[in-house]
Protein backbone atom coordinates (compact mmCIF):
# COMPACT_ATOMS: atom_id res chain seq x y z
CA UNK A 1 0.00 0.00 0.00
CA UNK A 2 1.38 3.37 -1.04
CA UNK A 3 0.84 6.51 0.99
CA UNK A 4 -1.30 7.19 4.00
CA UNK A 5 -4.38 4.97 4.22
CA UNK A 6 -6.81 7.82 4.66
CA UNK A 7 -5.28 10.28 2.18
CA UNK A 8 -8.45 10.65 0.12
CA UNK A 9 -6.81 12.97 -2.40
CA UNK A 10 -3.51 11.25 -3.23
CA UNK A 11 -4.36 7.67 -2.33
CA UNK A 12 -8.14 7.26 -2.64
CA UNK A 13 -7.89 3.52 -3.27
CA UNK A 14 -5.93 3.19 -0.02
CA UNK A 15 -8.78 4.96 1.76
CA UNK A 16 -11.29 2.61 0.09
CA UNK A 17 -9.32 -0.45 1.18
CA UNK A 18 -9.00 0.84 4.74
CA UNK A 19 -12.75 1.33 5.07
CA UNK A 20 -13.23 -2.12 3.51
CA UNK A 21 -10.94 -3.77 6.06
CA UNK A 22 -12.68 -1.95 8.89
CA UNK A 23 -16.15 -2.96 7.67
CA UNK A 24 -15.02 -6.54 6.98
CA UNK A 25 -14.04 -6.98 10.61
CA UNK A 26 -17.67 -6.38 11.61
CA UNK A 27 -19.41 -8.92 9.35
CA UNK A 28 -19.27 -12.70 9.13
CA UNK A 29 -20.24 -13.05 5.46
CA UNK A 30 -18.40 -10.92 2.84
CA UNK A 31 -21.40 -11.37 0.52
CA UNK A 32 -23.07 -8.66 2.60
CA UNK A 33 -21.08 -6.13 0.54
CA UNK A 34 -22.53 -7.25 -2.81
CA UNK A 35 -23.91 -4.15 -4.54
CA UNK A 36 -23.54 -2.04 -1.41
CA UNK A 37 -21.25 0.61 -0.01
CA UNK A 38 -19.41 -0.25 3.20
CA UNK A 39 -18.71 3.31 4.30
CA UNK A 40 -16.23 4.48 1.65
CA UNK A 41 -18.68 6.98 0.13
CA UNK A 42 -19.43 8.54 3.52
CA UNK A 43 -15.71 8.98 4.09
CA UNK A 44 -15.27 10.86 0.81
CA UNK A 45 -18.40 12.97 1.35
CA UNK A 46 -17.00 14.08 4.69
CA UNK A 47 -13.63 14.88 3.12
CA UNK A 48 -15.13 16.81 0.18
CA UNK A 49 -17.98 18.72 1.79
CA UNK A 50 -17.51 18.79 5.57
CA UNK A 51 -13.73 19.20 5.59
CA UNK A 52 -13.52 21.50 2.54
CA UNK A 53 -11.61 19.03 0.39
CA UNK A 54 -13.58 19.74 -2.80
CA UNK A 55 -11.49 22.81 -3.65
CA UNK A 56 -8.34 20.67 -3.50
CA UNK A 57 -9.54 18.11 -6.05
CA UNK A 58 -7.90 18.77 -9.45
CA UNK A 59 -10.01 18.98 -12.60
CA UNK A 60 -9.60 16.46 -15.39
CA UNK A 61 -9.32 18.32 -18.71
CA UNK A 62 -6.99 18.45 -21.74
CA UNK A 63 -4.64 20.85 -19.96
CA UNK A 64 -4.25 18.70 -16.87
CA UNK A 65 -4.45 15.11 -18.13
CA UNK A 66 -0.74 14.80 -18.94
CA UNK A 67 0.29 16.10 -15.51
CA UNK A 68 -2.16 14.28 -13.26
CA UNK A 69 -1.08 11.16 -11.43
CA UNK A 70 -2.99 7.98 -12.07
CA UNK A 71 -4.92 6.54 -9.10
CA UNK A 72 -5.53 9.97 -7.55
CA UNK A 73 -8.82 11.77 -6.90
CA UNK A 74 -10.07 14.04 -9.72
CA UNK A 75 -13.32 15.61 -10.86
CA UNK A 76 -14.78 15.76 -14.34
CA UNK A 77 -17.77 17.66 -15.71
CA UNK A 78 -19.42 16.25 -18.79
CA UNK A 79 -22.50 15.07 -20.64
CA UNK A 80 -23.45 11.40 -20.85
CA UNK A 81 -23.09 10.82 -24.59
CA UNK A 82 -23.48 7.03 -24.57
CA UNK A 83 -24.42 4.34 -22.06
CA UNK A 84 -22.30 1.25 -22.66
CA UNK A 85 -24.09 -1.17 -20.37
CA UNK A 86 -22.70 -3.08 -17.42
CA UNK A 87 -19.24 -4.51 -16.85
CA UNK A 88 -18.37 -7.49 -14.67
CA UNK A 89 -15.31 -7.24 -12.46
CA UNK A 90 -13.78 -9.06 -9.50
CA UNK A 91 -14.90 -6.89 -6.61
CA UNK A 92 -13.51 -9.06 -3.81
CA UNK A 93 -11.02 -11.89 -3.76
CA UNK A 94 -9.10 -13.88 -1.19
CA UNK A 95 -5.35 -13.38 -0.94
CA UNK A 96 -4.36 -16.29 1.24
CA UNK A 97 -6.65 -15.92 4.22
CA UNK A 98 -7.25 -12.21 3.68
CA UNK A 99 -10.08 -10.70 1.64
CA UNK A 100 -9.08 -7.85 -0.68
CA UNK A 101 -11.12 -5.49 -2.85
CA UNK A 102 -10.66 -4.10 -6.37
CA UNK A 103 -13.57 -1.68 -6.15
CA UNK A 104 -12.94 1.76 -7.70
CA UNK A 105 -9.97 0.46 -9.69
CA UNK A 106 -9.17 -1.17 -13.03
CA UNK A 107 -6.63 -3.80 -12.07
CA UNK A 108 -5.57 -5.99 -9.19
CA UNK A 109 -3.61 -4.19 -6.52
CA UNK A 110 -2.36 -7.32 -4.76
CA UNK A 111 -0.78 -10.58 -6.00
CA UNK A 112 -3.08 -13.55 -6.15
CA UNK A 113 -2.91 -17.20 -7.11
CA UNK A 114 -3.42 -18.11 -10.74
CA UNK A 115 -6.48 -20.03 -11.78
CA UNK A 116 -10.15 -19.40 -11.18
CA UNK A 117 -10.98 -19.35 -7.49
CA UNK A 118 -14.30 -19.70 -5.67
CA UNK A 119 -12.94 -17.26 -3.11
CA UNK A 120 -13.94 -14.18 -5.05
CA UNK A 121 -17.04 -12.09 -5.60
CA UNK A 122 -17.95 -10.87 -9.10
CA UNK A 123 -19.74 -7.53 -9.10
CA UNK A 124 -21.13 -5.15 -11.74
CA UNK A 125 -20.48 -1.53 -12.60
CA UNK A 126 -22.03 0.68 -15.27
CA UNK A 127 -20.03 2.24 -18.10
CA UNK A 128 -20.85 5.77 -19.25
CA UNK A 129 -19.07 7.45 -22.13
CA UNK A 130 -18.97 11.14 -21.23
CA UNK A 131 -17.81 14.19 -23.17
CA UNK A 132 -17.45 17.88 -22.29
CA UNK A 133 -20.84 19.53 -22.74
CA UNK A 134 -21.32 20.24 -26.49
CA UNK A 135 -21.18 23.94 -27.28
CA UNK A 136 -19.62 24.81 -23.94
CA UNK A 137 -18.40 28.40 -24.07
CA UNK A 138 -14.92 29.31 -22.92
CA UNK A 139 -15.99 31.55 -20.03
CA UNK A 140 -17.35 28.59 -18.04
CA UNK A 141 -14.30 26.38 -18.41
CA UNK A 142 -12.25 25.58 -15.37
CA UNK A 143 -9.04 27.51 -14.88
CA UNK A 144 -6.49 24.72 -15.04
CA UNK A 145 -3.93 26.76 -13.12
CA UNK A 146 -6.17 27.65 -10.19
CA UNK A 147 -7.80 24.25 -9.81
CA UNK A 148 -4.80 21.98 -10.21
CA UNK A 149 -3.52 20.77 -6.88
CA UNK A 150 0.31 20.72 -7.06
CA UNK A 151 0.48 17.54 -4.97
CA UNK A 152 -1.55 15.68 -7.60
CA UNK A 153 0.81 16.63 -10.43
CA UNK A 154 3.76 14.57 -11.52
CA UNK A 155 6.74 16.42 -12.98
CA UNK A 156 9.10 13.50 -13.49
CA UNK A 157 11.00 13.21 -16.79
CA UNK A 158 8.99 10.10 -17.61
CA UNK A 159 5.74 12.02 -17.11
CA UNK A 160 7.04 14.86 -19.28
CA UNK A 161 7.73 12.30 -22.00
CA UNK A 162 4.15 11.07 -21.66
CA UNK A 163 2.95 14.66 -21.79
CA UNK A 164 4.53 15.10 -25.22
CA UNK A 165 3.14 11.76 -26.39
CA UNK A 166 -0.33 12.64 -25.12
CA UNK A 167 -0.21 15.98 -26.93
CA UNK A 168 0.54 14.06 -30.13
CA UNK A 169 -2.28 11.63 -29.40
CA UNK A 170 -4.72 14.48 -28.87
CA UNK A 171 -3.62 15.98 -32.18
CA UNK A 172 -4.38 12.65 -33.83
CA UNK A 173 -7.97 12.75 -32.67
CA UNK A 174 -8.79 16.23 -33.86
CA UNK A 175 -12.23 15.45 -35.23
CA UNK A 176 -14.13 18.71 -34.96
CA UNK A 177 -16.67 18.96 -37.76
CA UNK A 178 -16.74 22.22 -39.66
CA UNK A 179 -18.87 23.18 -42.62
CA UNK A 180 -15.92 22.63 -44.95
CA UNK A 181 -15.25 19.21 -43.46
CA UNK A 182 -18.89 18.28 -43.95
CA UNK A 183 -18.53 18.84 -47.68
CA UNK A 184 -15.41 16.67 -47.81
CA UNK A 185 -16.60 13.94 -45.46
CA UNK A 186 -18.20 11.71 -48.09
CA UNK A 187 -15.12 11.38 -50.27
CA UNK A 188 -12.77 11.00 -47.32
CA UNK A 189 -14.70 8.31 -45.47
CA UNK A 190 -12.93 4.95 -45.52
CA UNK A 191 -13.73 1.50 -44.21
CA UNK A 192 -10.85 0.15 -42.18
CA UNK A 193 -9.70 -3.47 -42.20
CA UNK A 194 -11.37 -4.13 -38.86
CA UNK A 195 -14.71 -2.95 -40.22
CA UNK A 196 -14.80 0.29 -38.24
CA UNK A 197 -15.54 3.45 -40.15
CA UNK A 198 -13.23 6.39 -39.58
CA UNK A 199 -13.27 9.90 -40.96
CA UNK A 200 -10.37 11.99 -42.13
CA UNK A 201 -10.39 15.35 -43.81
CA UNK A 202 -7.99 17.86 -45.25
CA UNK A 203 -8.01 21.44 -44.01
CA UNK A 204 -6.30 23.39 -46.75
CA UNK A 205 -2.95 21.80 -47.55
CA UNK A 206 -2.40 20.41 -44.06
CA UNK A 207 -2.43 16.60 -44.02
CA UNK A 208 -4.37 15.03 -41.19
CA UNK A 209 -3.01 12.19 -39.12
CA UNK A 210 -4.45 8.76 -39.76
CA UNK A 211 -6.98 7.92 -37.09
CA UNK A 212 -6.57 4.35 -35.93
CA UNK A 213 -9.32 1.98 -34.93
CA UNK A 214 -8.69 2.76 -31.28
CA UNK A 215 -10.17 6.23 -31.69
CA UNK A 216 -12.40 5.87 -34.72
CA UNK A 217 -15.48 5.03 -32.65
CA UNK A 218 -15.26 8.28 -30.72
CA UNK A 219 -17.81 10.96 -31.65
CA UNK A 220 -16.66 14.24 -33.14
CA UNK A 221 -15.01 16.43 -30.54
CA UNK A 222 -12.69 19.37 -30.49
CA UNK A 223 -8.97 18.84 -29.96
CA UNK A 224 -9.26 20.94 -26.80
CA UNK A 225 -11.86 18.63 -25.27
CA UNK A 226 -11.39 15.29 -23.58
CA UNK A 227 -13.76 12.31 -23.36
CA UNK A 228 -13.88 10.14 -20.26
CA UNK A 229 -15.14 6.62 -19.56
CA UNK A 230 -16.92 6.90 -16.21
CA UNK A 231 -17.54 3.76 -14.17
CA UNK A 232 -20.54 3.95 -11.84
CA UNK A 233 -20.91 1.82 -8.71
CA UNK A 234 -24.01 0.95 -6.66
CA UNK A 235 -26.22 3.67 -8.17
CA UNK A 236 -29.80 3.18 -9.46
CA UNK A 237 -30.07 3.35 -13.25
CA UNK A 238 -32.73 6.05 -12.97
CA UNK A 239 -30.17 8.43 -11.43
CA UNK A 240 -28.23 8.87 -14.67
CA UNK A 241 -29.79 9.39 -18.09
CA UNK A 242 -28.50 9.96 -21.60
CA UNK A 243 -27.60 13.62 -22.28
CA UNK A 244 -27.68 14.56 -18.59
CA UNK A 245 -24.79 16.73 -17.39
CA UNK A 246 -22.94 15.61 -14.27
CA UNK A 247 -19.93 16.36 -12.17
CA UNK A 248 -18.16 13.09 -11.40
CA UNK A 249 -15.62 12.80 -8.59
CA UNK A 250 -13.57 9.65 -8.46
CA UNK A 251 -10.34 7.77 -9.03
CA UNK A 252 -8.48 8.52 -12.27
CA UNK A 253 -6.81 5.67 -14.14
CA UNK A 254 -4.99 6.81 -17.26
CA UNK A 255 -1.50 5.55 -18.04
CA UNK A 256 -0.23 5.01 -21.62
CA UNK A 257 2.47 2.64 -20.35
CA UNK A 258 0.37 0.57 -17.98
CA UNK A 259 0.32 -3.17 -18.63
CA UNK A 260 -1.73 -5.96 -17.12
CA UNK A 261 -0.08 -8.08 -14.45
CA UNK A 262 1.07 -11.28 -16.17
CA UNK A 263 0.45 -13.25 -12.97
CA UNK A 264 -3.29 -12.68 -13.24
CA UNK A 265 -5.12 -15.61 -14.80
CA UNK A 266 -6.76 -15.02 -18.19
CA UNK A 267 -10.10 -16.34 -16.95
CA UNK A 268 -10.10 -13.73 -14.22
CA UNK A 269 -9.00 -11.04 -16.66
CA UNK A 270 -12.20 -11.72 -18.55
CA UNK A 271 -14.03 -10.11 -15.67
CA UNK A 272 -11.93 -6.98 -15.77
CA UNK A 273 -13.92 -5.32 -18.50
CA UNK A 274 -15.59 -5.51 -21.86
CA UNK A 275 -12.93 -6.58 -24.37
CA UNK A 276 -14.66 -4.48 -27.02
CA UNK A 277 -14.46 -1.40 -24.80
CA UNK A 278 -10.81 -2.06 -23.94
CA UNK A 279 -9.96 -2.35 -27.66
CA UNK A 280 -11.92 0.60 -29.01
CA UNK A 281 -11.47 2.91 -26.02
CA UNK A 282 -8.14 1.80 -24.53
CA UNK A 283 -6.90 3.44 -21.31
CA UNK A 284 -4.03 4.90 -23.35
CA UNK A 285 -6.52 7.08 -25.24
CA UNK A 286 -9.59 7.52 -23.04
CA UNK A 287 -9.08 8.06 -19.29
CA UNK A 288 -11.18 6.10 -16.80
CA UNK A 289 -12.85 7.66 -13.81
CA UNK A 290 -14.09 5.31 -11.10
CA UNK A 291 -16.90 7.41 -9.70
CA UNK A 292 -17.30 7.81 -5.95
CA UNK A 293 -19.73 10.74 -6.00
CA UNK A 294 -21.78 12.26 -8.80
CA UNK A 295 -24.05 15.29 -8.97
CA UNK A 296 -26.41 16.36 -11.73
CA UNK A 297 -25.71 19.90 -12.91
CA UNK A 298 -27.96 22.65 -14.25
CA UNK A 299 -27.04 25.84 -16.09
CA UNK A 300 -26.79 27.62 -12.74
CA UNK A 301 -23.91 25.38 -11.70
CA UNK A 302 -21.83 26.72 -14.59
CA UNK A 303 -22.20 30.38 -13.64
CA UNK A 304 -18.78 30.78 -12.04
CA UNK A 305 -17.81 34.02 -10.36
CA UNK A 306 -21.42 35.23 -10.30
CA UNK A 307 -22.37 37.71 -7.59
CA UNK A 308 -24.22 36.55 -4.52
CA UNK A 309 -27.57 38.14 -5.22
CA UNK A 310 -30.87 37.70 -3.48
CA UNK A 311 -34.13 37.61 -5.37
CA UNK A 312 -35.00 41.15 -4.38
CA UNK A 313 -37.42 42.84 -6.72
CA UNK A 314 -35.45 46.06 -7.20
CA UNK A 315 -32.20 44.20 -7.95
CA UNK A 316 -33.86 41.91 -10.48
CA UNK A 317 -35.56 44.85 -12.19
CA UNK A 318 -32.28 46.73 -12.38
CA UNK A 319 -30.48 43.78 -13.98
CA UNK A 320 -33.41 43.24 -16.34
CA UNK A 321 -33.31 46.86 -17.50
CA UNK A 322 -29.57 46.82 -18.22
CA UNK A 323 -29.76 43.49 -20.06
CA UNK A 324 -32.77 44.61 -22.11
CA UNK A 325 -30.95 47.82 -23.00
CA UNK A 326 -27.94 45.76 -24.12
CA UNK A 327 -30.08 43.47 -26.28
CA UNK A 328 -31.84 46.48 -27.79
CA UNK A 329 -28.51 48.03 -28.80
CA UNK A 330 -27.28 44.76 -30.30
CA UNK A 331 -30.49 44.46 -32.32
CA UNK A 332 -30.24 47.94 -33.80
CA UNK A 333 -32.66 49.58 -31.34
CA UNK A 334 -35.49 47.22 -32.32
CA UNK A 335 -37.24 47.21 -28.94
CA UNK A 336 -39.86 44.60 -29.86
CA UNK A 337 -37.18 42.18 -31.04
CA UNK A 338 -35.17 42.78 -27.85
CA UNK A 339 -38.18 42.10 -25.59
CA UNK A 340 -39.07 38.90 -27.44
CA UNK A 341 -35.41 37.84 -27.38
CA UNK A 342 -35.38 38.22 -23.60
CA UNK A 343 -38.47 36.02 -23.24
CA UNK A 344 -36.92 33.50 -25.63
CA UNK A 345 -33.73 33.31 -23.52
CA UNK A 346 -35.78 32.69 -20.36
CA UNK A 347 -37.91 29.92 -21.88
CA UNK A 348 -37.68 26.27 -20.89
CA UNK A 349 -39.83 23.15 -21.09
CA UNK A 350 -41.46 22.86 -17.67
CA UNK A 351 -44.17 20.31 -18.49
CA UNK A 352 -45.35 17.95 -21.23
CA UNK A 353 -49.01 17.41 -22.08
CA UNK A 354 -49.43 14.67 -24.67
CA UNK A 355 -47.14 15.77 -27.52
CA UNK A 356 -46.99 19.42 -26.41
CA UNK A 357 -43.86 20.75 -24.71
CA UNK A 358 -45.25 23.44 -22.41
CA UNK A 359 -42.94 26.41 -21.84
CA UNK A 360 -40.91 26.39 -25.05
CA UNK A 361 -40.75 29.64 -27.03
CA UNK A 362 -38.84 29.37 -30.30
CA UNK A 363 -38.23 32.62 -32.19
CA UNK A 364 -37.92 33.29 -35.92
CA UNK A 365 -36.47 36.71 -36.79
CA UNK A 366 -37.13 37.39 -40.47
CA UNK A 367 -35.91 40.07 -42.95
CA UNK A 368 -32.30 38.93 -42.52
CA UNK A 369 -30.01 38.91 -45.54
CA UNK A 370 -26.24 38.54 -45.92
CA UNK A 371 -25.63 42.21 -45.12
CA UNK A 372 -27.80 42.44 -42.00
CA UNK A 373 -26.60 39.02 -40.88
CA UNK A 374 -22.96 40.10 -41.04
CA UNK A 375 -23.74 42.99 -38.69
CA UNK A 376 -26.62 42.10 -36.39
CA UNK A 377 -26.36 38.33 -36.69
CA UNK A 378 -22.68 38.46 -35.79
CA UNK A 379 -23.36 40.74 -32.81
CA UNK A 380 -26.18 38.52 -31.60
CA UNK A 381 -24.08 35.38 -31.88
CA UNK A 382 -21.29 36.93 -29.80
CA UNK A 383 -23.78 38.18 -27.21
CA UNK A 384 -25.36 34.74 -26.83
CA UNK A 385 -21.93 33.14 -26.38
CA UNK A 386 -21.14 35.62 -23.62
CA UNK A 387 -24.48 35.17 -21.87
CA UNK A 388 -25.26 31.45 -22.10
CA UNK A 389 -23.21 28.39 -21.08
CA UNK A 390 -23.92 26.23 -24.16
CA UNK A 391 -24.55 27.68 -27.61
CA UNK A 392 -24.48 26.35 -31.17
CA UNK A 393 -24.93 27.90 -34.59
CA UNK A 394 -25.92 25.80 -37.60
CA UNK A 395 -25.61 27.26 -41.13
CA UNK A 396 -28.53 25.58 -42.88
CA UNK A 397 -27.84 24.74 -46.53
CA UNK A 398 -29.09 22.00 -48.84
CA UNK A 399 -25.59 20.52 -48.96
CA UNK A 400 -25.36 20.52 -45.16
CA UNK A 401 -28.73 18.80 -44.77
CA UNK A 402 -27.90 16.18 -47.39
CA UNK A 403 -24.56 15.01 -45.98
CA UNK A 404 -24.67 14.74 -42.19
CA UNK A 405 -27.35 12.98 -40.10
CA UNK A 406 -28.23 15.50 -37.40
CA UNK A 407 -29.70 12.94 -35.01
CA UNK A 408 -27.61 10.30 -33.20
CA UNK A 409 -27.53 6.86 -34.79
CA UNK A 410 -26.59 3.49 -33.37
CA UNK A 411 -23.55 1.90 -35.00
CA UNK A 412 -23.95 -1.85 -34.54
CA UNK A 413 -20.46 -2.59 -35.88
CA UNK A 414 -18.93 -0.79 -32.93
CA UNK A 415 -21.99 -1.15 -30.67
CA UNK A 416 -21.75 2.58 -29.98
CA UNK A 417 -24.11 5.52 -30.35
CA UNK A 418 -22.67 7.81 -33.03
CA UNK A 419 -23.32 11.33 -31.82
CA UNK A 420 -25.17 13.88 -33.96
CA UNK A 421 -25.30 17.66 -34.00
CA UNK A 422 -28.64 17.57 -32.17
CA UNK A 423 -27.41 15.48 -29.25
CA UNK A 424 -27.34 18.44 -26.89
CA UNK A 425 -27.57 18.99 -23.17
CA UNK A 426 -30.69 20.38 -21.55
CA UNK A 427 -30.70 24.18 -21.61
CA UNK A 428 -28.55 24.52 -24.74
CA UNK A 429 -29.24 27.29 -27.24
CA UNK A 430 -29.32 26.57 -30.98
CA UNK A 431 -29.25 29.30 -33.63
CA UNK A 432 -30.16 28.20 -37.15
CA UNK A 433 -28.98 30.47 -39.95
CA UNK A 434 -31.41 29.91 -42.81
CA UNK A 435 -30.18 32.85 -44.89
CA UNK A 436 -27.79 30.56 -46.78
CA UNK A 437 -30.54 28.14 -47.79
CA UNK A 438 -31.09 28.15 -51.55
CA UNK A 439 -33.13 26.07 -53.95
CA UNK A 440 -32.03 22.48 -54.29
CA UNK A 441 -33.12 18.88 -53.99
CA UNK A 442 -33.02 17.11 -50.64
CA UNK A 443 -31.92 13.49 -50.70
CA UNK A 444 -33.29 10.96 -48.14
CA UNK A 445 -30.76 12.12 -45.52
CA UNK A 446 -31.75 15.75 -46.10
CA UNK A 447 -35.46 14.99 -45.86
CA UNK A 448 -34.90 13.08 -42.63
CA UNK A 449 -32.81 15.93 -41.20
CA UNK A 450 -35.52 18.47 -42.06
CA UNK A 451 -38.10 16.29 -40.33
CA UNK A 452 -35.89 15.86 -37.24
CA UNK A 453 -35.34 19.62 -36.98
CA UNK A 454 -39.05 20.27 -37.30
CA UNK A 455 -39.81 17.72 -34.58
CA UNK A 456 -37.28 19.39 -32.28
CA UNK A 457 -38.79 22.81 -32.86
CA UNK A 458 -42.44 21.74 -32.53
CA UNK A 459 -42.28 19.01 -29.88
CA UNK A 460 -38.84 19.38 -28.29
CA UNK A 461 -37.99 15.79 -29.18
CA UNK A 462 -35.09 14.30 -31.14
CA UNK A 463 -35.62 10.98 -32.85
CA UNK A 464 -32.63 8.68 -32.29
CA UNK A 465 -32.04 6.13 -35.04
CA UNK A 466 -31.45 2.56 -33.86
CA UNK A 467 -31.76 1.17 -37.43
CA UNK A 468 -34.44 -1.38 -36.53
CA UNK A 469 -36.51 1.13 -34.61
CA UNK A 470 -36.48 4.81 -33.67
CA UNK A 471 -36.86 6.37 -30.25
CA UNK A 472 -37.98 9.88 -29.33
CA UNK A 473 -35.70 11.47 -26.76
CA UNK A 474 -37.09 14.51 -24.90
CA UNK A 475 -35.10 17.73 -25.30
CA UNK A 476 -35.11 21.25 -23.90
CA UNK A 477 -33.31 23.37 -26.49
CA UNK A 478 -33.89 27.08 -27.12
CA UNK A 479 -34.21 27.53 -30.90
CA UNK A 480 -33.61 30.80 -32.73
CA UNK A 481 -34.09 30.94 -36.52
CA UNK A 482 -32.65 33.77 -38.62
CA UNK A 483 -34.14 33.87 -42.11
CA UNK A 484 -35.04 36.16 -44.98
CA UNK A 485 -38.72 35.23 -45.00
CA UNK A 486 -40.84 33.15 -42.66
CA UNK A 487 -39.21 29.74 -42.38
CA UNK A 488 -41.17 26.98 -44.11
CA UNK A 489 -38.96 24.22 -42.70
CA UNK A 490 -38.96 25.49 -39.11
CA UNK A 491 -42.31 27.00 -38.03
CA UNK A 492 -41.36 28.84 -34.83
CA UNK A 493 -43.69 29.81 -31.98
CA UNK A 494 -43.00 33.49 -32.61
CA UNK A 495 -42.29 35.06 -36.00
CA UNK A 496 -41.12 38.68 -36.06
CA UNK A 497 -39.90 40.78 -39.00
CA UNK A 498 -36.63 42.33 -37.81
CA UNK A 499 -36.56 46.14 -38.14
CA UNK A 500 -33.28 47.68 -36.95
CA UNK A 501 -33.22 51.46 -36.65
CA UNK A 502 -29.47 52.02 -36.23
CA UNK A 503 -26.09 50.34 -36.53
CA UNK A 504 -24.62 51.76 -33.33
CA UNK A 505 -22.04 49.42 -31.86
CA UNK A 506 -22.70 48.01 -28.41
CA UNK A 507 -20.60 49.43 -25.60
CA UNK A 508 -18.01 47.32 -23.81
CA UNK A 509 -19.52 45.51 -20.85
CA UNK A 510 -17.73 45.17 -17.53
CA UNK A 511 -17.22 41.61 -16.35
CA UNK A 512 -19.26 42.22 -13.17
CA UNK A 513 -22.24 43.33 -15.25
CA UNK A 514 -21.85 40.37 -17.58
CA UNK A 515 -21.78 38.00 -14.61
CA UNK A 516 -24.96 39.54 -13.22
CA UNK A 517 -26.70 38.99 -16.57
CA UNK A 518 -25.61 35.35 -16.63
CA UNK A 519 -26.86 34.90 -13.08
CA UNK A 520 -30.14 36.60 -13.98
CA UNK A 521 -30.86 34.40 -17.03
CA UNK A 522 -29.96 31.14 -15.27
CA UNK A 523 -31.81 31.99 -12.06
CA UNK A 524 -35.01 33.45 -13.54
CA UNK A 525 -35.21 30.51 -15.93
CA UNK A 526 -35.10 28.06 -13.02
CA UNK A 527 -37.94 29.65 -11.03
CA UNK A 528 -41.27 27.88 -10.69
CA UNK A 529 -44.42 29.77 -11.65
CA UNK A 530 -48.14 29.65 -10.89
CA UNK A 531 -51.39 31.47 -11.68
CA UNK A 532 -53.91 32.44 -9.01
CA UNK A 533 -57.59 31.65 -9.49
CA UNK A 534 -58.38 35.33 -9.94
CA UNK A 535 -55.79 35.75 -12.70
CA UNK A 536 -56.87 32.48 -14.26
CA UNK A 537 -60.37 33.93 -14.70
CA UNK A 538 -58.93 37.11 -16.28
CA UNK A 539 -56.78 35.07 -18.68
CA UNK A 540 -59.70 32.84 -19.66
CA UNK A 541 -61.92 35.84 -20.41
CA UNK A 542 -59.19 37.44 -22.54
CA UNK A 543 -58.59 34.23 -24.46
CA UNK A 544 -62.32 33.85 -25.16
CA UNK A 545 -62.43 37.43 -26.43
CA UNK A 546 -59.37 36.81 -28.61
CA UNK A 547 -60.99 33.68 -30.06
CA UNK A 548 -64.15 35.60 -30.92
CA UNK A 549 -62.09 38.27 -32.68
CA UNK A 550 -59.95 35.73 -34.58
CA UNK A 551 -61.46 32.30 -35.26
CA UNK A 552 -58.13 30.98 -36.55
CA UNK A 553 -56.67 30.92 -33.03
CA UNK A 554 -56.27 27.45 -31.57
CA UNK A 555 -55.00 25.69 -28.46
CA UNK A 556 -51.34 26.15 -29.45
CA UNK A 557 -51.87 29.91 -29.71
CA UNK A 558 -53.47 30.01 -26.27
CA UNK A 559 -50.58 27.98 -24.85
CA UNK A 560 -48.16 30.48 -26.40
CA UNK A 561 -50.06 33.44 -24.87
CA UNK A 562 -49.82 31.84 -21.43
CA UNK A 563 -46.13 31.11 -21.93
CA UNK A 564 -45.45 34.73 -22.85
CA UNK A 565 -47.33 35.95 -19.76
CA UNK A 566 -45.43 33.52 -17.56
CA UNK A 567 -42.06 34.59 -19.01
CA UNK A 568 -42.82 38.30 -18.63
CA UNK A 569 -43.51 37.66 -14.92
CA UNK A 570 -40.34 35.60 -14.54
CA UNK A 571 -38.31 38.34 -16.23
CA UNK A 572 -39.21 40.55 -13.24
CA UNK A 573 -38.43 37.78 -10.75
CA UNK A 574 -42.12 37.17 -10.00
CA UNK A 575 -43.34 33.60 -9.54
CA UNK A 576 -47.05 34.37 -9.98
CA UNK A 577 -48.74 36.06 -12.92
CA UNK A 578 -49.96 39.59 -12.20
CA UNK A 579 -52.42 41.68 -14.19
CA UNK A 580 -49.67 44.18 -15.05
CA UNK A 581 -47.42 41.52 -16.54
CA UNK A 582 -50.31 39.89 -18.41
CA UNK A 583 -51.13 43.24 -19.99
CA UNK A 584 -47.46 43.66 -20.95
CA UNK A 585 -47.49 40.25 -22.67
CA UNK A 586 -50.68 41.15 -24.56
CA UNK A 587 -49.19 44.45 -25.71
CA UNK A 588 -46.02 42.73 -26.88
CA UNK A 589 -48.11 40.27 -28.89
CA UNK A 590 -50.10 43.15 -30.42
CA UNK A 591 -46.90 44.92 -31.51
CA UNK A 592 -45.59 41.68 -33.00
CA UNK A 593 -48.76 41.07 -35.02
CA UNK A 594 -48.67 44.62 -36.40
CA UNK A 595 -45.50 43.71 -38.29
CA UNK A 596 -46.85 40.54 -39.89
Amino acid sequence: MVGVAYDCLLNPQGAVRSTFENALSKVSDPAAFDGKDWGAIDLFRKFLYDDGGLSQVPVLNPSSIARLKSNTLVRFRGMIQDMLGNELYVGMYKDGETWRTNKFGDFFQFPMATGSSPDMRVWERRLLYCVPVPGQNSWIEYSSESLLNPSSISSSPQREKRHREDDTAMDDIDMQVTNEEVQASTSNKKMREDGITSNSSNLGDTPTADIGSATSVLPYFDRNSLPCLVKIYDSPESDLKLNDVFEFIGVLTFDPEFSVDKNVDNDILGYLGDDDTQTQMPPTKVPRLHCLIHKKLSNQDFITGSPTLELKSHLVKEIRETLLRHLTTILGNDGVAANLMLLHLLSKVHARVDSTAVGKLSLNLTCFNKETLSVYGHRLNLALKNLLPFTHCVPLTVDYLNKIPLAPKKNYQTNRLASGILQLAEGSHLTIDETQLQEGRLNPIGLENARVLQSLLEQQKVEYDFTYYKMDMPADIQLLVLSEGKSNILPADLVLPFRPLSVDAAQDVEIEVLQSWRWYLATMRSLSHSITQEMQKVVEDDLVAARQADRSLGSLDFSRFLTMGRLVSLSFGETTLTLEHWQMAKELERLRKERL
